[in-house]
């Protein structure tokens, strides 16, 4: 079984019979979760990092939601562009970043 550093929730919006619709899913939550699949690729971490889809975490005005494993942060309003910065400062460097968490 595979034991990774870091397991990434994303709000994709994915209901029950399987469509994706919803605020986070309007929201690029996709293209999010997309761009996280780029960054772990490109920086080899593919065993240390798990990411995972979800539905609905039920807190529509501060998605797309990212939470991050083990440490049980919640980062809201996230855009394409943050996703850089939480595989730098979070993933790589340790940090939280503090001005999305939620």
């Amino acid at each position: 079984m595979v034991s990774p550093k870091h397991h990434i929730f994303i709000c994709t919006s994915c209901r029950i019979n399987g469509t994706q619709q919803g605020y986070c899913f309007q929201q690029d939550s996709v293209k999010i979760l997309q761009t996280f699949l780029e960054e772990i690729d490109e920086r080899e971490l593919s065993g240390d990092v798990m990411l995972n889809n979800t539905g609905c975490f039920g807190i529509c005005d501060k998605g797309p939601i990212v939470v991050v494993y083990p440490e049980g942060v919640w980062y809201g309003k996230v855009t394409v562009d943050d996703v850089e910065r939480i595989m730098d400062e979070h993933i790589e460097g340790g940090k939280v970043v503090e001005d999305l968490v939620i």
